[in-house]
């Protein structure tokens, strides 16, 4: 309305509006997201959800990344959101899904279910990738490839997995309730309503934290990098935290490790293509030194991440271990202290993962199995239909 109206609120204001719209079109992305499953195959509804989920952050990432190309000044910025909308995930979400699992059951340890193999896999791929965008100092078209690719061939396993029944929660009950006609005509609304809201503000609300860090007297680069994906991926929190405290605390943290794949992939694989686009170039998006050193360390957390769940298993030690770090990144906001920490979790993740060795092959074979699992159904269904 801000918009259409050229009204004018003030910079600081008018970015929190934008940003306020941001987190209520996600929550309408996920209610409605979530109320398709109703309505469309298993596969075709992995797919679907993966997208939707990503596109707040995906709006706000490409915005400074299409900017990127065309004044290189906004480079910095699109880096910002991407390392910290995934640091965020494994730094934060993972121990509130851990630690609300703890109070509610007062069990140590929280086992995964066995499809998340497939995406421990594929995050520890990203991971280990990744290293070659802060080794060579940007993000370039083919790191696009490539994220795409892992990202791709994760979404082909999953959605060969056996479909389950769709266990929906709060307004998304409520629509996946609703009559067909009326379900799917309020799924389609919500998503054409939302996509259109984060569309229209997904530009100044990116333009508006830049200048409402300078006249906050806020460095621009962390406003950027903690304020925009907290807004983005508040829907996400909300519902693994719901999930956590009714019990299903495995659902929860795979709602987020899911989001995690998506994010270390897909958005990594949009940044670049945006800029080269923009910039009507081949090149890739370039990285100053800050900005290799939060790739570097967001690369470094998630590598760590991964090994602790070569397990499938999330503990109170392993839980502190992400959380901690992340916190002190906040009161020791340093070149020495990211660059320590970043070393830090490299060493870990060595070390959890000798100690996990022998649990990397059971790994496998459970993401072998999810693969096999689908291609026997559809066989299955296949003769079922010819009989």
């Amino acid at each position: 309305m801000l918009r259409l109206t050229g009204a004018d609120l003030g910079t600081v204001a008018g970015t929190a509006l934008y940003g306020l719209t941001i987190v209520a079109a996600a929550f309408l992305l996920s209610w409605a997201a979530e109320a398709a499953e109703v309505d469309i195959s298993q596969g075709l509804a992995i797919v679907f959800i993966a997208l939707v989920a990503v596109l707040p952050e995906y709006a706000v990432d490409v915005t400074f990344a299409w900017k990127a190309g065309q004044d290189p000044a906004f480079a910095p910025f699109a880096v910002a959101n991407l390392t910290g909308a995934n640091r965020l995930l494994s730094g934060l979400g993972w121990p509130l899904v851990f630690f609300i699992f703890w109070w509610r059951q007062r069990r140590g340890s929280l086992r995964l279910e066995p499809g998340a193999a497939v995406a421990v896999i594929a995050l520890t791929a990203a991971s280990v990738y990744s290293f070659t965008i802060a080794g060579i100092g940007e993000i370039a078209l083919y790191h696009s490839v490539v994220m795409a690719a892992i990202f791709g061939v994760y979404l082909w396993v999953v959605s060969r997995s056996p479909g389950k029944e769709p266990e929906l929660v709060g307004p998304a009950r409520s629509i996946g309730s609703l009559p067909a006609f009326q379900r799917r005509a309020a799924v389609g609304a919500l998503l054409v309503y939302a996509a259109a809201a984060i569309l229209a503000v997904a530009e100044p609300f990116a333009e508006g934290l830049v200048h409402s860090g300078t006249q906050l007297g806020i460095d621009e680069f962390l406003l950027v990098q903690w304020l925009a994906p907290l807004a983005s991926e508040a829907p996400e929190f909300l519902i693994a935290a719901i999930l956590a405290f009714r019990g299903r605390a495995a659902a929860g943290l795979g709602l987020l490790l899911s989001s995690q794949v998506n994010q270390w992939t897909l958005l990594v694989s949009s940044i670049a293509i945006a800029y080269a686009i923009s910039s009507e170039t081949l090149s890739g998006l370039p990285l100053d030194g800050r900005q290799t050193e939060e790739v570097l360390l967001t690369a470094a957390q998630i590598l760590f991440a991964s090994a602790v769940l070569l397990s499938l298993s999330l503990g109170r030690k392993e839980t502190l271990a992400l959380l901690l770090p992340f916190l002190a990144q906040f009161a020791f906001p340093s070149t020495e202290v990211r660059l320590g920490i970043a070393l830090m979790y490299l060493v870990l993740a060595v070390i959890v993962a000798v100690v996990q060795r022998r649990h990397v092959r059971p790994l496998f074979a459970a993401a072998w199995a999810a693969a096999r699992r689908g291609g026997h159904a559809e066989g299955a269904a296949s003769t079922a239909s010819a009989e």
